[in-house]
C-alpha cells in the first residue's frame, strides 16, 4: 500500500475506533489515539523531500470519468504542513486526555459519550487535513476541504446546548460553505481551462487570460473565508465557544491554515496579477491592523488570542502571496511559528480555565506566583508571538520586514507601504502579546491572588506538557534557524527569483533596516501597552462596521428574500401550486419542440392485443381516480395503473422490473391504507360535479407531453442503442447474466447508492413526522403488551371485552391483545403458514438477483411483503415478534456495508464500487462463485427492508396512538400514549 494512503488509513481507522477506545478506557484513551499523529508524523520526517529528489506521487484510480483521480503528491510544502497537522494534533490529543479528565459517565456536556464522539471527530479532522495538504487533485481537495468544513461545525458545536456554541458553530458553517462553493465553482474553471485538474499540471503552465482571473479570484474567495480573512473574520472569534482543544488545533495549526496553504499553493502561477494582489495582499493587510486593534479591546484571554488569530493570519497571508521567493520563505517560517506558539497560547487558556473557573483578565491576579511553571511556557510562546528575539517569530518578522522592503514583485511605493503596515501590525501584536501575559500571570497592584486563582487547583506536569513541547520548539527553532532553513527553501524556490539569490533564515544578518523595525516595533508595543494596560481601546463606531450584525442582516435579507417568492410562488394551496409546477413543465418544453429540431415520428403500434386491453384499463383507472370521492376507491383504482404497468412490464419481456412495479405497488397500497385509516372516508364535497376544466387541461397537457416527448426522443436515435450491448456486457464485466441486476450492483452502482440513501432520507423523514419527539428501539413486542394490560384493574378488564381472547385460536402471539372485532382466523392462520415461505422467497430473490429475476432490492421488498402481512394479521405486537430489530439499526447498518463496499475497492486500487469474482472451494458443494458486488446488494437488501419496517411502525404501529380524524375512535386495545415518555427518531 502507498505510504500516504497508509497514513490516510490509518488515521480513518484510528477515527473510526476513537469513540470505542474512549469508552472503554475514559480520557486516558487520548493517550492512544495519539500514537497514530505520532507515528505519522515520525514517517514524514523520515521522508522529507531531499534537494534534488524527485517528488513523491501516488495515484489511485477514483472516478477517472471525472478526472477525480485520488493523487496525493508529497513535496516540501506538504511536508511542512503535514508535520504541523500530525505534530500538533498528536499533542493536542495529549493535552485532550488532562482537559477531559473530569465528566459525568452518564450524562452531561461532558459525558462519555459526548468526549467519545468529540475524539472521533478531532482525528478524522487531523485524517481530512492530511488528505487537504497532500492532494494535487483540485477536486479531492476540495472534497477534504469540504470535509473539515463539516467536521470543525461538529467540533464547535460540541456543547450543543448552549445557544452560543450553536450559534457560533452554524456561522463558521455558513461562511466557509459560501467560501467553499465559490471555491469549487473557480477550481471547475480552472481545471477546464487549463485541461487538468492537478496542482502540479496548471502550475507547470499557467493559463492566462479574464476567464483565469475570475477562477483564481473565486478559489481565493474560499482560501480567504477558510483563514478568516477580512470580510469573512468574524467566524472565528465567535468560533471560540468550542472547546479549548479545538481552538489550538484548528484555530491554530490546521484549519485556518487551509486557506494560506491554498494560496501558497497557487501563488507560483498566479501571484502577478493586480486581482490576486488586491485580495491577497491588500485584504491581509487590513486583516493584520484590524484583527490586532480588535485583540486590545478584549478582556477574555481566549478572544484576545482569536482576534491576534485573525491578525496573523492577515500577516502570514500576505507573505505567502505577494509573490516573491525571499519573502515565500518568511512565510513558511511565520506558518511554522504561528502553529507552534499559537497552540501553546491556546492551551494554557485551557489550563487557567480548567484550574480557576475564568478566562477573564479582570478576576486573574498573581496567577504566575501560583504556576511559576505555566507562566514560563505562556512568556516563551508569547515572545515569538510578539517577535522577541531569538524565537523563531523573531526570525520570520525579521526576515519579513526586509525581503517586503526590498521586494520586486510589488512596486517600490506599494513595497515600502506594505512593510510600514507590516510594522504597525507587528506593533499592535507586541501590544497585544504583553497585554495578554500581563494580563494572565500580572500582579496589578495586588498583594494578594484574586479569588479566582486562590481557589484554584494546581495544574499538573502532564497538563502543561503539550504546551511546553510546542513552547520550547518557538524557541528552538529561532536558535536553529540557520539549519532549518534548507528544510523551507525548496518551496519558496518555486517562486519567482527576483535577486538572483535566496535570503536564508538565520538568527542574527547584522545591524540592518529589518533589525531597526523589530526594535522599532518591540519599543512602539511596550509603550502603547503601557498606556492602555487593563483598559481597552474604544470606539463609538467600528470603523468597518459591525460584521456580526452585518451577517445577521444578511440572513434576514435571504430569509425575507426568501419568504417573498415563495408567497409569490406558492400561495397556500396544493392544487395550484401542483399545476403552476406543471404548467412550466408543460410550457417550456412544448416552446423548445417547436423550435427546435427534430426527425419525422415513426410511432410503434401494440404487439398484441393485451397491451391495448391493459392501456384501455389503465386510462379507465386514472379518470375515474380523479372523480371519486371515496378515498380508499380513489386509492384501489390508482393501484390498477400502477399493476397494469407491471403487466405491460412482463409483456414486453421483462420479468425483473415487472416483479419489482408489483411489490412496490402493493407495499404502496398497504402505505395508502394505514395512512386512510386516520382520515375520513369521503373526500370533501366541492360545490362542482366532476373535475375542473382547467385541471383536465392541464392533465392532458401533461400526458399529452410525456406521449409527444417519448415518441420524439425515439426518434432522434440514429445510431444503435448500447442497450443491445449490455446483456453481453454485463456477463463479461458484472459476470451475471440478469443485465438489471449488473447495472444496478455493479455497472451504475453510484446511482444505486445514491438512491438508497435517498429511501434512508425518505425513512428519517416519515418517521419525524409521525415521532415528534423521541423514540428508541424497535416496535413493541407480546412482553410489552403483557406488562400494559397486567398493570390494569380488575374492572378495567371486565369492561374491556378484547383483552378476553382465550375463547378464540390464536396463530400468532401478538393478535391475542387485538379486538376480536379486528381479527380474521383466515388471514392470521395464513399468515402463520406462508410467513416462512415468503422469507424463503425474499433469501432466494436475493442470491439469484445475479442471474435471475430478483436482487437485493426485489428481495428486500418479498421481506417488506412478510412484514406487512405479519402487522396486518397479528398489530403492532406482531411486528415487534416478526423482527425484533430497531429499524434505525437496519438502515444504518445497510448503507455502511454499502458504502463499505466503495471503498475497500477503493483502497485494494480499483475504482470504487468495482466488482470481482471470488472462487471458493467447498466439500461436498463444490466450487462456488460469488460476486463480491453480493455485498453491494445486502446494503441495498437491508435498506429496503429497514425502509418497510419504520414505515409500519411510523403510519401503521404509532398511528394506531394517534385520534382518528374520521370520528372514530382508537382501537380500545391500545394503550395511550404517555404524554411524559420521551420519543426519538434515532439513525
Amino acid at each position: 500500500m502507498p505510504p500516504l494512503v497508509a497514513v490516510l488509513l490509518a488515521l480513518t481507522l484510528t477515527a473510526i475506533a476513537a469513540p470505542a477506545i474512549i469508552t472503554w478506557l475514559g480520557p486516558r484513551g487520548f493517550y492512544l489515539l495519539a500514537l497514530a499523529p505520532a507515528l505519522s508524523v515520525g514517517w514524514v520526517l523520515t521522508q522529507w523531500p531531499s534537494a534534488g529528489s524527485e517528488t513523491a506521487v501516488q495515484t489511485i484510480r477514483w472516478v477517472p470519468t471525472l478526472q477525480m483521480d485520488i493523487v496525493l503528491r508529497f513535496d516540501d510544502l506538504a511536508a511542512v504542513l503535514s508535520v504541523l497537522v500530525l505534530g500538533v494534533g498528536a499533542l493536542v490529543l495529549c493535552y485532550c486526555a488532562q482537559y477531559f479528565d473530569s465528566y459525568d459517565a452518564e450524562s452531561g456536556p461532558r459525558s462519555r459519550r459526548s468526549v467519545a464522539r468529540f475524539a472521533g471527530e478531532l482525528v478524522a479532522f487531523a485524517g481530512s487535513m492530511f488528505g487537504l495538504v497532500c492532494s494535487d487533485n483540485m477536486l479531492v481537495m476540495y472534497v477534504f476541504w469540504e470535509l473539515t468544513t463539516v467536521l470543525s461545525f461538529l467540533l464547535v458545536g460540541f456543547y450543543a446546548y448552549r445557544a452560543t456554541s450553536r450559534r457560533a458553530a452554524t456561522q463558521a458553517l455558513l461562511v466557509t460553505t459560501f467560501g467553499g462553493l465559490a471555491m469549487l465553482v473557480g477550481i471547475v474553471m480552472l481545471g477546464i481551462r487549463a485541461g487538468s485538474f492537478l496542482f502540479s499540471d496548471v502550475l507547470a503552465d499557467p493559463p492566462t487570460g479574464t476567464y483565469v482571473v475570475v477562477a483564481v479570484a473565486l478559489i481565493l474567495i474560499g482560501a480567504l473565508s477558510k483563514s478568516a480573512i477580512v470580510p469573512f473574520h468574524f467566524w472565528l472569534p465567535g468560533a471560540m465557544a468550542a472547546p479549548t482543544p479545538v481552538s489550538a488545533y484548528l484555530h491554530a495549526a490546521a484549519m485556518v491554515k487551509a486557506g494560506v496553504f491554498l494560496v501558497a499553493r497557487l501563488a507560483p502561477g498566479f501571484s502577478s496579477g493586480a486581482v490576486w494582489h488586491v485580495m491577497v495582499v491588500g485584504l491581509g493587510l487590513l486583516t493584520m491592523v484590524l484583527g490586532g486593534w480588535r485583540s486590545l479591546r478584549e478582556f477574555d484571554l481566549k478572544l484576545i488570542l482569536a482576534f491576534g488569530t485573525v491578525s496573523q493570519l492577515g500577516f502570514i497571508m500576505v507573505l505567502v502571496g505577494i509573490g516573491d521567493d525571499d519573502v515565500a520563505l518568511a512565510g513558511v517560517a511565520m506558518i511554522v511559528a504561528h502553529a507552534f506558539f499559537k497552540a501553546a497560547l491556546f492551551m494554557v487558556v485551557g489550563i487557567i480555565d480548567h484550574s480557576t473557573g475564568t478566562r477573564d483578565i479582570r478576576r486573574l491576579a498573581r496567577l504566575g506566583a501560583e504556576a511559576p511553571g505555566l507562566l514560563v511556557i505562556a512568556a516563551l510562546a508569547a515572545a515569538s508571538m510578539a517577535g522577541v528575539p531569538v524565537t523563531l517569530g523573531f526570525v520570520g518578522k525579521e526576515s519579513a520586514f526586509s525581503t517586503v522592503w526590498h521586494t520586486h514583485a510589488l512596486s517600490h511605493w506599494q513595497a515600502i507601504g506594505a512593510t510600514l503596515i507590516l510594522v504597525a501590525g507587528s506593533v499592535l501584536t507586541f501590544a497585544y502579546s504583553t497585554r495578554f501575559l500581563w494580563g494572565a500571570f500580572g500582579r496589578k497592584v495586588r498583594r494578594k491572588p484574586s479569588s479566582a486563582v486562590a481557589g484554584m487547583h494546581r495544574p499538573g506536569v502532564a497538563f502543561q506538557a503539550p504546551a511546553a513541547v510546542l513552547a520550547v520548539l518557538g524557541l528552538l527553532g529561532g536558535i536553529l534557524a540557520s539549519l532549518i532553513s534548507p528544510l523551507f527553501e525548496p518551496y519558496a524556490e518555486t517562486l519567482p527569483d527576483f535577486d538572483g539569490e535566496i535570503e536564508h533564515l538565520a538568527l542574527w544578518h547584522g545591524f540592518t533596516l529589518a533589525l531597526a523595525f523589530s526594535a522599532v516595533v518591540i519599543g512602539a508595543g511596550a509603550v502603547l501597552f503601557l498606556l492602555i494596560r487593563s483598559r481597552r481601546l474604544t470606539f463609538r463606531r467600528p470603523p468597518l462596521g459591525n460584521a456580526d450584525r452585518i451577517y445577521d442582516a444578511s440572513l434576514r435579507f435571504a430569509d425575507t428574500l426568501s419568504f417573498t417568492l415563495t408567497r409569490f410562488t406558492q400561495r397556500g394551496s396544493l392544487p395550484v401550486t401542483q399545476g403552476v409546477i406543471i404548467t412550466t413543465l408543460v410550457l417550456l418544453p412544448t416552446v423548445m419542440l417547436f423550435l427546435g429540431a427534430r426527425n419525422r415520428l415513426a410511432p410503434d403500434g401494440f404487439e398484441s392485443v393485451y397491451q391495448l386491453v391493459i392501456g384501455i384499463i389503465m386510462v379507465a383507472a386514472a379518470i375515474a381516480a380523479t372523480v371519486l370521492r371515496n378515498r380508499l376507491a380513489a386509492t384501489l383504482v390508482v393501484g390498477i395503473t400502477g399493476y397494469g404497468a407491471g403487466m405491460i412490464f412482463a409483456l414486453y419481456g421483462a420479468p425483473d422490473l415487472a416483479l419489482t412495479q408489483f411489490l412496490v405497488e402493493t407495499l404502496t397500497l398497504v402505505i395508502f391504507v394505514l395512512v386512510l385509516r386516520k382520515l375520513p372516508a369521503e373526500a370533501e364535497a366541492r360545490h362542482e360535479t366532476g373535475f375542473k376544466p382547467l385541471r383536465a387541461l392541464i392533465g392532458l397537457a401533461f400526458g399529452t407531453l410525456l406521449v409527444v416527448g417519448g415518441l420524439f426522443a425515439a426518434a432522434a436515435r440514429s445510431t444503435t442503442p448500447i442497450s443491445v450491448h449490455i446483456p453481453r456486457a454485463a456477463y463479461d464485466f458484472g459476470h451475471g447474466s440478469n443485465a438489471v441486476n449488473v447495472l444496478l450492483v455493479d455497472i451504475r452502482a453510484w446511482d444505486t447508492l445514491g438512491e438508497v440513501s435517498v429511501l434512508l432520507v425518505a425513512a428519517t423523514g416519515v418517521a419525524s413526522m409521525v415521532f415528534r419527539s423521541r423514540r428508541f428501539g424497535s416496535a413493541p413486542r407480546v412482553a410489552d403488551a403483557a406488562r400494559m394490560h397486567a398493570a390494569r384493574t380488575d374492572a378495567e378488564v371486565d369492561a374491556d371485552s378484547s383483552v378476553d381472547a382465550t375463547s378464540r385460536t390464536t396463530w400468532l402471539r401478538g393478535s391475542t391483545f387485538r379486538n376480536p372485532r379486528h381479527r380474521s382466523m383466515v388471514l392470521e392462520a395464513t399468515t402463520r403458514l406462508i410467513f416462512p415461505t415468503m422469507v424463503v422467497l425474499s433469501v432466494y430473490f436475493f442470491f439469484s438477483g445475479h442471474n435471475a429475476p430478483g436482487g437485493g432490492f426485489a428481495g428486500g421488498l418479498t421481506m417488506g411483503m412478510a412484514l406487512v402481512l405479519r402487522y396486518l394479521a397479528g398489530g403492532r405486537y406482531e411486528l415487534g415478534e416478526a423482527l425484533p430489530i430497531d429499524a434505525g439499526r437496519l438502515l444504518g447498518l445497510g448503507l455502511a456495508i454499502a458504502s463499505t463496499t466503495a471503498v475497500v475497492s477503493l483502497l485494494l486500487g480499483a475504482p470504487a464500487l468495482s466488482s470481482a469474482v471470488l472462487t471458493v472451494h467447498l466439500p461436498l458443494i463444490g466450487t462456488v462463485k460469488m460476486v463480491t458486488a453480493l455485498f453491494f446488494d445486502l446494503g441495498v437488501y437491508l435498506i429496503v427492508v429497514g425502509l418497510i419496517l419504520d414505515v409500519l411502525r411510523s403510519l401503521g404501529a404509532r398511528l394506531e396512538l394517534e385520534p382518528s380524524r374520521a370520528g372514530v375512535a382508537p382501537d380500545p386495545t391500545v394503550e395511550p400514549a404517555e404524554p411524559s415518555a420521551p420519543q426519538e427518531v434515532t439513525r
